[in-house]
């Protein structure tokens, strides 16, 4: 009966064309990197709790094998006093996760590693900040989510101004 159902699936590819099917799966979720640091420790304890939060987001893709990829999306997040700007901990972390994908090419795939992944990923990145900073001593850092749709389309917005600008600068 398993036969059955699969040959009319396979007859339906066929009539399509040849077009690779479109596969995505996430394979792992993993810390590939972690650091928290409190310099001013036990002093800044001492003090009234008066952040100002620096936040820094990245995100990188890694092809890994012909249809698998490493996505990774990095959190730093400083927070010093406000008065006084001493550090009070540096908390960064690379959140990590291996996707298979396959059918997919091009921009789409591009806009797949650098804004949907991400999007998976960066809840896991959120709790662990948060797990650090509230292991160090500190009242939890709740960071707000991210829009990494609206990132990539910034960057690439970025990157072909940069490549307009390079082009009318050789002529």
């Amino acid at each position: 009966m398993a036969e059955e159902n699969n040959a009319p699936q396979q007859g339906a590819g066929a009539a399509e064309g040849d077009k690779p099917q479109l596969k995505f799966s996430l394979q792992r979720i993993y810390v590939k990197d972690i650091s928290f640091e409190a310099p001013n420790s036990p002093s800044v304890f001492k003090q009234a709790f008066k952040p100002k939060v620096n936040l820094d987001l990245n995100t990188t893709s890694t092809k890994i094998a012909d249809d698998q990829y490493e996505v990774v999306v990095k959190v730093t997040a400083q927070v010093n006093d406000s008065e006084t700007g001493t550090t009070s901990f540096l908390a960064e972390i690379e959140q990590a996760g291996l996707f298979r994908i396959a059918g997919l090419e091009g921009a789409q795939l591009e806009q797949t590693l650098g804004a949907f992944c991400p999007n998976l990923l960066f809840p896991y990145a959120r709790e662990c900040v948060d797990n650090l900073v509230n292991r160090g001593g500190f009242p939890p850092l709740m960071l707000a989510p991210v829009n990494f749709e609206a990132m990539y389309a910034q960057r690439k917005k970025r990157e072909a101004q940069a490549a307009q600008a390079a082009t009318e600068n050789t002529h």
